[in-house]
């Protein structure tokens, strides 16, 4: 009888919908028995979900990522209004206040915002995003087993596409060129997909430490391999500077140097360039390597500031997000409307080829550039403060007595999220669900570790 009305469907109206009713009836029994299997269907879907064409909308949407993460936002709210309760724990880790500070001033900015419709839709997508791959992950992540099913969800179908876009790669002729466009349709862009690979090729390798059989480390190896190969194909420039500050923070981890120390010389780092900018830049403008099919070439071109499109419009983009500053210092022009405002402030011998003033080409390209152009120097610091407080957590909970694999899981898991906020210098991707979902259950993870399990192993370890 099912596929007699579904024939008729397709006959009469050329629609094949109705053979989507079982899933969906699927799915829907899953939201009202069993939650947990939802986050990890998501972290599966996560790599596969495709960005639909919502002109009218303002904002994109990932299917069937976005849709389910939506459902999770209401199913969350309505069990808190409901039951009343939340974990206390991980309400009032310091990680979750970071984000309740970063959420509160984008409402603050909402309604100061040039456009406050659009500012309020970026605002919700924040909250589907953050809710169930935070507050509901952390949660889901009490048991030890769930990070790493969670985790190797989304690596699962990451190799997918991984092998998908190598394939495509292999027909282009490995193209360099062609580098930027093979992952589509699952990642609309080279460094989105660049960025994602740098945080699980950190994770693989931090799974290569853990205790397991023979053939699964072999398995395990050759994922890590693959991985890598990937990023090296991506030519996703600042992926690659992001493994290698994860790289460097791990010697430093090793060589037991407090975070404290790490974060001055961070700032002191950033203090030096504002301070000798003018000499530094003049320096990187002779540099005129383009980025090419050529390893080394690429690596070169990173610091061309005369002739590379990619990096000369960064710095267009970055120049207008100042100049946004300079007029609203202190509220911005509204969460989400970078893309909306910036053409104005461009300067015609500022411009690229690629330079567009329609917002139709990406936003600031900065996870901390960005907030202040859209959300003043409050935006920009707390921004700041939640990369801080999530790294700087994540490593002390490392440091806590606890078991081998809690202590491995925590600083994979926060060299994953170094290698997404130092590439988030030069890029920025958590309005989209292909980084989002990653980034913010690395978070919970840290969270889930700090509050769920490292007490709980001191206390067994004091008992054994």
């Amino acid at each position: 009888m099912f596929v007699a009305i579904g024939l008729f469907f397709v006959v009469a109206a050329d629609s094949y919908l109705f053979f989507a009713l079982p899933l969906v009836a699927g799915v829907l029994m899953l939201y009202v028995f069993s939650l947990d299997k939802v986050l990890l269907l998501i972290a599966f879907l996560t790599p596969l979900s495709i960005e639909l064409d919502l002109k009218d909308s303002g904002i994109g949407v990932s299917f069937p990522c976005d849709v389910l993460l939506l459902g999770l936002l209401f199913v969350f709210i309505a069990k808190l209004l409901y039951e009343k309760k939340f974990d206390l724990q991980i309400a009032k880790h310091p990680i979750s206040i970071a984000i309740y500070a970063l959420l509160g001033w984008m409402v603050v900015t909402m309604f100061t915002s040039e456009f406050p419709v659009v500012s309020l839709k970026h605002v919700l997508s924040q909250l589907w995003f953050i809710v169930p791959s935070f507050f509901m992950c952390a949660i889901l992540f009490k048991d030890v087993d769930n990070i790493k099913k969670f985790l190797w969800f989304y690596i699962a179908s990451l190799m997918l596409v991984v092998c998908y876009t190598i394939v495509n790669h292999a027909v282009n002729a490995f193209d360099h060129d062609a580098a930027h466009w093979v992952m589509t349709p699952f990642y609309n862009d080279h460094t989105a997909y660049g960025a994602a690979l740098a945080m699980f090729l950190v994770i693989s390798a931090a799974f290569l430490f853990m205790p397991m059989r023979r053939r699964w480390k072999m398995l395990v190896f050759g994922v890590f391999a693959l991985l890598a190969v990937a990023l090296v194909l991506s030519s996703c420039r600042a992926a690659w500077i992001s493994v290698v500050a994860a790289l460097m923070v791990f010697v430093c981890v090793l060589l037991k140097i407090k975070f404290k120390w790490l974060l001055s010389v961070g700032i002191i780092m950033i203090a030096l360039f504002f301070a000798f900018q003018s000499q530094i830049l003049g320096a990187l403008e002779k540099n005129d390597q383009d980025a090419s099919g050529d390893f080394a070439e690429n690596i070169q071109s990173m610091t061309n500031i005369s002739t590379d499109a990619s990096n000369l419009e960064r710095l267009n983009r970055w120049n207008c997000a100042f100049r946004m500053f300079h007029e609203r210092p202190i509220t911005g022009w509204g969460f989400g409307t970078y893309q909306f405002v910036y053409g104005a402030f461009q300067k015609q011998d500022e411009k690229t080829i690629i330079s567009t003033s329609s917002g139709d080409m990406g936003n600031a390209h900065s996870e901390y550039i960005g907030p202040l152009a859209e959300m003043g120097l409050p935006g920009m610091l707390l921004m700041i403060v939640l990369v801080s407080v999530g790294i700087g957590k994540g490593l002390l909970v490392y440091n806590k007595k606890q078991k081998r694999e809690t202590k491995i899981l925590v600083l994979g898991v926060t060299l994953a999220l170094i290698t997404y906020f130092v590439h988030g210098v030069m890029n920025n991707f958590l309005d989209t669900d292909k980084l989002a979902v990653p980034v913010w259950s690395c978070f919970a993870i840290i969270t889930a570790i700090d509050v769920f399990h490292s007490e709980n192993d001191v206390m067994s370890n004091e008992h054994s």
